[in-house]
């Protein structure tokens, strides 16, 4: 049985209207418990199985989940069971037989849930959604997490009648995407608590500072992930795997710094959880101008408006390379003191875009358009209204008065042009930018700051291209190229955090002469990488390139 869901979070403030909703119609309150189950070194994990026993009122269920054929897609076995006994036999030439077959270790509960949910059904033009709100906690040894949220789960019709719904109840209610199920959340809280029952056996003057990395470790952020294209694939299959992986990464950071999990007790986003959020946007605008041309991209309201989301994101990131970066280097060269104050604007967390309704039907909106995406449409060529009349005041679509003039187009000697298959439309793009690149690289000293951040860009443009085609190119000369073009963006996102970290320097002259020596030091920082830059585009024309 495959089940098809969407699921988003419910923030605190937006419980009671929720469940209001909800019972506006016919509603079935349920208590669920369940257990999870794994072995010692998370083998089921590993296969990306959950295997779980749940108790539905007085009746028990044993259940295996497994990834199914996109992001909201699962296959799903359930079997009543007479009490929490497990049961593996039953698994016997299904699809989950060789991932239960493969376990080499004893099967033990690793974490549980309770949770109280209200269910309801509605049916839509599109087909019948059962509605669960799920309120409860997580639990694995002595830690907690809430439980609070809404799924939308298609029960006949098309997908169409789930994204219906959730958008209407997430802008209504400000819910927030969360890509993690509740045993992925269990499965990494589980590893938390064992984390922090070893970290009980460690001296108490360590004891703290372990506690606090295994925490921040929980909560850390998203980073990019390996994409694998195939070659079989078609180029509208292609950007659309690389676009779920960006929204992934958005969706991940995006839920920390809206504290999912944490509201109320601790904050757990980071700069860190911004800069990777607005990674994730990078990459997938630098998808949209890769695949430009190759196949159809998501609507253009949809590739406008997040231009809005990403300035409103800021760029908190600076503080922390001044800080962390910049500032300890001035310091060991013999900067005199120097007091540097930060931003006016503090980092807010939790994260107003992050869990704007605006960001999220965003979110929402652009996951929609990868799982249904909308018909092709051959476009026609514009017509004013007026061109649609004729001179003579008949309709343009009516045979013309008058002679007709013919031309005939004689036919062409040879075969026609055979049409690029995905592999090939990608790397010819590749080739491309790797020109544009080269060509103002080389020329580096000559180029003013404008134009050097305009180049900065398309560098970092093309390493993301490059990742999201590496999986078809050739590994033995594609790393080589890598690696020199990361030495070209090393170079050119150091002289950017000096540029920026330059200007908050000059402003602090008159007040703090001590700044002078601050500015002093960047300038000729700045100039010796101008060589180091002209010499790592030489070197990039030089390198072995991917595509011979």
């Amino acid at each position: 049985m495959s089940e098809q869901e969407l699921k988003l979070h419910i923030p605190h403030a937006a419980r009671t209207g929720v469940e209001r909703e909800l019972k506006r119609g016919a509603v079935t309150r349920i208590r669920l418990r369940a257990l999870y189950f794994d072995t010692p070194s998370r083998e089921l994990v590993q296969a990306r199985v959950a295997l779980r026993l749940r108790q539905e009122g007085r009746q028990w269920v044993q259940t295996l989940k497994m990834p199914g054929e996109h992001v909201l897609s699962r296959v799903e076995i359930n079997h009543n069971r007479p009490g929490p006994v497990l049961d593996l036999s039953v698994y016997v030439g299904t699809v989950a037989e060789a991932a239960i077959s493969n376990i080499t270790e004893p099967l033990g509960v690793c974490y549980e849930t309770d949770v109280v949910r209200l269910l309801r059904k509605v049916r839509s033009r599109h087909g019948t959604v059962e509605i669960a709100v799920d309120t409860g906690c997580l639990r694995a040894g002595k830690l907690e997490l809430p439980i609070s949220e809404i799924e939308f789960e298609l029960l006949s019709g098309k997908l169409a009648a789930v994204f219906e719904l959730g958008r209407k109840w997430q802008r209504t209610h400000g819910l927030i995407l969360d890509a993690r199920s509740k045993s992925e959340r269990g499965d990494q809280l589980a590893m938390l608590a064992q984390k922090l029952g070893a970290i009980e056996s460690m001296p108490e003057d360590i004891q703290t500072a372990a506690r606090s990395a295994a925490i921040a470790q929980f909560w850390s952020h998203r980073v990019a992930l390996p994409i694998r294209l195939k070659a079989d694939m078609n180029a509208e299959q292609a950007l659309a795997t690389v676009t779920l992986e960006c929204i992934d990464q958005i969706t991940r950071n995006a839920c920390v710094l809206a504290e999912v999990d944490t509201a109320g007790v601790c904050k757990a986003g980071t700069a860190e959880h911004i800069h990777q959020l607005r990674v994730g946007i990078r990459r997938l605008r630098s998808a949209w101008s890769f695949f430009n041309g190759i196949t159809p991209l998501s609507a253009v309201e949809l590739r406008e408006s997040i231009k809005v989301h990403f300035a409103m994101l800021g760029g908190t990131r600076d503080d922390d390379v001044l800080n962390e970066t910049i500032l300890p280097v001035l310091r060991a060269a013999g900067q005199p003191p120097l007091v540097i104050d930060q931003e006016d604007t503090p980092i807010s967390w939790q994260d107003p875009v992050a869990a704007s309704v605006d960001f999220q039907a965003w979110l929402l909106a652009m996951l929609e358009s990868v799982l249904i995406p909308a018909p092709h449409k051959v476009t026609a060529p514009h017509q004013s209204e007026q061109s649609l009349v004729r001179a003579d005041g008949a309709s343009a679509d009516e045979p013309p008065i008058g002679p007709i003039d013919a031309h005939i187009i004689p036919m062409q000697p040879g075969k026609p042009p055979r049409a690029l298959t995905m592999k090939q439309a990608l790397v010819g793009k590749l080739r491309k930018w790797h020109k544009q690149v080269l060509r103002d690289g080389l020329k580096f000293n000559e180029l003013d700051i404008e134009s050097r951040h305009a180049l900065r860009k398309r560098a970092k443009k093309l390493r993301y291209a490059l990742q999201f085609s590496e999986a078809l190119l050739p590994a033995a000369k594609l790393k080589s190229y890598r690696k020199q073009l990361s030495a070209v963006q090393d170079i050119l996102g150091e002289m950017n955090d000096l540029a920026v970290a330059r200007e908050r320097f000059v402003t602090l002259r008159d007040s703090q002469p001590s700044a002078w020596f601050a500015c002093g030091w960047i300038t000729s920082r700045l100039d010796a990488l101008v060589l180091d830059a002209t010499a790592a585009f030489r070197q990039l024309e030089k390198t072995q390139k991917f595509w011979r």
